[in-house]
């Protein structure tokens, strides 16, 4: 079962950071179809949240067909985001990376704003699909984290040391 993490301070609407945790969950294959999400109460309980903010967050997951309400017996999932196991060699890589990364003295906001930069470059924002053109990332570009954690302005000229390799 998943246990929501609430960040108060990360300026990301608190339903919304139920609905990206959850999708997560879902693209990591920590959810999987038929598992039921846990209930607005257990919630409550864990993140002294409105109870109405949660059943918002799970009503939009509902809405994107990723969960289905069954009345008087819980949420549960409908269908399942994962293409990236929790398991995967990538992200055993990635955890790799993120380690060097902190050994090298980034933070958090500087590796998220240096792996977005990268996601930028290589992939497109419709589809995922790889991006043909990257020499149009010049200038500041702002990106958004997909954890809810945070949300960062990169200035790509400003930040030319963290573009390099943090190992």
């Amino acid at each position: 079962m998943v246990e929501y993490r609430i960040d108060r301070h990360s300026g990301v609407a608190t339903y919304l950071q139920i609905v990206q945790q959850t999708k997560q969950a879902l693209r990591l294959g920590m959810l999987r179809p038929g598992d039921k999400l846990p209930t607005a109460r257990e919630v409550v309980e864990a993140t002294a949240i409105n109870p109405n903010t949660v059943l918002k967050a799970y009503r939009e997951l509902e809405r994107d067909g990723l969960v289905e309400a069954r009345r008087g017996v819980g949420t549960f999932v409908r269908r399942g985001l994962s293409t990236a196991p929790a398991d995967s060699p990538l992200r055993t890589e990635l955890a790799e990376w993120a380690t060097r990364a902190h050994s090298a003295g980034l933070d958090r906001d500087d590796v998220s704003a240096l792996f977005t930069a990268v996601l930028d470059e290589h992939f497109t924002a419709d589809h995922g699909q790889p991006s043909t053109d990257r020499t149009s990332n010049t200038g500041s570009t702002s990106h958004t984290s997909h954890t809810g954690s945070t949300t960062t302005t990169h200035d790509k000229h400003s930040d030319q040391h963290s573009q390099g390799d943090p190992s």
